[in-house]
């Protein structure tokens, strides 16, 4: 079986071993991969991987050896789901594996806006430390998080870990989502609307995925009645914000801060709104990215190959 990677540099940038999925074919490794060079490269190819490389219809019906695509990532979006089902191609993803590197990332965001680790950090540097008359001064609010509210939009995997972390932390944990019953109780989170969600909460957090209907989820409309100065968290997808809407909140104080890992293009256009807006600290799509979660990735794809050659696939997503 000829196995191709068409962007195996995110996943291995050379830390760790592609051995296992050697065991199973022919693996050629490509570090990136242009769209016009897709189909030129995964010629002959039974078994793609791609992270971010776009395999659409255009690209299943130029493969006609293809049997099987595997998506080194949870979300699904790279591929046309349907024509790959249609052509009797099985696509897997890798679920799960980044959920305890995500949810750090998730307060690493929060603890930045609520001890002012950046701006603090930075004025140390600078030598505001050194020239202070005082022991100990502050740059910008300090917040405790006990008695705060967490919202939370999207309830699965990840957000669930999310509510246990805040409970820890004495927050009061709110979610919404399309599969939970407003008024119900879900261990120590009560389900409400979206838009009471965004109306009561003092830290929202994302973990929704990206569909027609979540797309500029978080907009000018949703954010007209929000707590004033709420801390927004966005380690799901772009989109997900009208990214001029969340900047002109961040300037006006409607919102106090966000904190995002992901922004609507990757990477960012040198115009995107949100590179000036304050308040505003940005981690270059790396939540997923410890060691700990690309092995359990690599794992994870070698498994799901594995178990399609084997005739009993895991992991399908068509």
């Amino acid at each position: 079986m000829k196995i191709v990677a068409l962007d195996a540099f995110t996943a291995n940038p050379g830390d760790l071993s592609w051995s296992a999925l050697e065991k199973l074919g022919e693996l050629v490794l490509y570090d990136r991969t242009p769209a016009e060079l897709t189909i030129e490269r995964s010629q002959n190819a039974e078994a793609i991987l791609t992270n971010k490389v776009i395999v659409d219809a255009a690209v299943i019906d130029a493969l006609p050896k293809l049997k099987y695509i595997g998506v080194l990532a949870t979300g699904t979006n790279v591929v046309d789901l349907p024509h790959a089902r249609s052509k009797g191609i099985v696509v897997t993803n890798i679920p799960r594996y980044s959920t305890e590197s995500v949810v750090q990332t998730v307060f690493a965001h929060i603890l930045n806006l609520a001890v002012q680790l950046s701006p603090n950090t930075e004025a140390v540097h600078k030598g505001e430390w050194v020239s202070s008359p005082d022991f100990s001064f502050s740059k910008g609010k300090l917040t405790e998080l006990y008695g705060k509210r967490l919202g939370i939009v999207g309830l699965g995997t990840i957000g669930n870990r999310v509510a246990q972390v805040g409970a820890a932390f004495g927050m009061n944990v709110v979610a919404y989502g399309p599969h939970l019953s407003i008024g119900g109780r879900y261990g120590e989170v009560d389900a409400v609307s979206l838009e009471q969600l965004f109306r009561v909460s003092d830290i929202v957090s994302l973990h929704c995925p990206l569909t027609a209907a979540t797309r500029n989820l978080v907009n000018k409309e949703l954010l007209a009645n929000v707590k004033e100065g709420m801390w927004l968290i966005n380690t799901g997808r772009g989109p997900l914000l009208n990214e001029q809407d969340v900047a002109d909140a961040l300037k006006t104080g409607r919102l106090g801060g966000l904190g995002a890992d992901v922004l609507s293009t990757e990477p960012p256009q040198a115009d995107n709104p949100l590179l000036a807006a304050p308040n505003c600290y940005i981690t270059p799509h790396n939540a997923w990215a410890s060691q700990e979660a690309r092995v359990r990735l690599i794992q994870i794809a070698t498994d799901n190959l594995k178990a399609f050659i084997e005739n009993k696939p895991i992991n399908v997503v068509n």
